[in-house]
C-alpha cells in the first residue's frame, strides 16, 4: 500500500442543488486536503481522511455565498470544517466501485457511499514524475440528513445535494 495525496490545485469539489425548481444552483469548494492508502494491485483501499474548508465555498455571486456560510445552511464560524473519512473501498471492476464512510457536517457524521471511477494511473508526464491517480467520484445526500432545513419545508432550496468530486492524488514519497 502506498499513500496519495490530494493533489490542491487538481481537485475540484463541487454540487448541485435546486432552487426553487428552476434550476440547480451550483457550488465549489476551492480548499481541500486529504490523503488515502491504496495498492493498486490488488485495489485495497484504507486511510482515506478529506478535510474540506467550508468557508472556501463559491456559489460565484457573493451574497448567496455570505448566505450559504451562515447559520442556515454551513455555519462555518462555528464548523469551519467538512470532513469524509473511511477505511476501505469496494471495487467492482478494474477501474470503479464505491467507498463508503462517515461524512461530517455541522457536526453531525452520516455514512455516505461515494461512487468511484479510477480514471488513470500513471507516472506525470512533467514536473515531479512521481505516479499519479486519476479519479472522479460522485454521491447525493439529504442536507436535512445533517440538520441543515432552511428552505426545504417550503421548497426555495432543495434538500438533496448531489456532490461530484475530480481529484489528481499524487503517490507519496515516503
Amino acid at each position: 500500500m502506498a499513500r496519495y495525496d490530494l493533489d490542491p490545485d487538481h481537485t475540484t469539489v463541487y454540487f448541485t442543488i435546486d432552487h426553487i425548481g428552476y434550476a440547480k444552483t451550483l457550488g465549489v469548494f476551492t480548499e481541500v486536503t486529504g490523503s488515502f492508502l491504496y495498492d493498486t494491485e490488488t485495489q485495497q483501499l484504507s486511510d482515506v481522511q478529506v478535510a474540506i474548508r467550508a468557508e472556501s465555498v463559491t456559489t460565484f455571486q457573493d451574497a448567496r455565498d455570505s448566505h450559504v456560510r451562515n447559520r442556515d445552511f454551513l455555519n462555518v464560524s462555528t464548523f469551519p470544517e467538512i470532513t469524509f473519512t473511511a477505511n476501505g473501498g469496494n471495487p467492482t471492476n478494474t477501474n470503479s466501485g464505491t467507498v463508503t464512510g462517515d461524512l461530517t457536517i455541522l457536526g453531525q457524521s452520516r455514512p455516505v457511499t461515494l461512487n468511484a471511477t479510477l480514471n488513470k494511473v500513471a507516472e506525470y508526464p512533467f514536473g515531479h514524475g512521481r505516479e499519479v491517480l486519476g479519479l472522479s467520484l460522485n454521491t447525493s445526500i439529504m442536507r436535512s440528513d445533517f440538520g441543515m432545513t432552511y428552505g426545504v419545508d417550503n421548497g426555495l432550496v432543495g434538500d438533496e445535494v448531489t456532490i461530484n468530486i475530480e481529484t489528481e492524488a499524487i503517490k507519496s514519497d515516503n
